[in-house]
């Protein structure tokens, strides 16, 4: 008599979630020290030390509005992602690739054209900007890949 092994109905962690939430704990204990210093500096009582506190004080600010960014925007990819997989329209990578795994740089620009046209046609198309995004870091832009991102996950959230 076998029994099959139960099936989870619960969600699996991203892949990169654990690296990402490793890195910000170390961002943390950073911002800390960071911090930590720069009361330091303040409680001197002296012009120029608190001055440069305060400066120091605007780093950890800043670390932790980029963090804070970064985690949103991932959110909102993950849900746009969700969406489109129920939806069967989670773009596929099926291009080529060298032995290496490299994606053959002509195919991704040959692919990417469609994308860049639905994003033409419908600039309001969260879904459009979505694929578009996919394509860039397919072609090598990941600049630009992110920025698509970013205008799909804005439009995502005023939909």
């Amino acid at each position: 008599m076998s029994e099959s092994a139960p099936t989870s109905s619960r969600r699996r962690l991203p892949r990169g979630l654990p690296g990402a939430i490793a890195v910000t704990a170390l961002l943390a204990l950073y911002v800390w020290q960071i911090a930590g210093r720069g009361v330091s500096m303040m409680r001197t009582g002296e012009p120029v030390l608190i001055a440069i506190g305060l400066g120091v004080l605007i780093i950890p600010l800043l670390v932790i509005g980029l963090i804070a960014r970064e985690y949103w925007l991932a959110a909102t990819v993950q849900r746009m992602a969700d969406k489109l997989f129920a939806e069967g329209d989670l773009p596929v990578d099926d291009l080529p690739r060298s032995p290496g795994g490299r994606i053959d740089r002509t195919a991704a620009d040959e692919a990417f054209e469609p994308y860049r046209a639905a994003v033409e046609a419908t600039p309001e198309s969260w879904r459009a900007w979505y694929h578009l995004a996919f394509a860039y870091d397919a072609s090598g832009d990941r600049r630009r890949a992110r920025e698509a991102l970013r205008r799909a996950s804005r439009l995502f959230r005023t939909a």
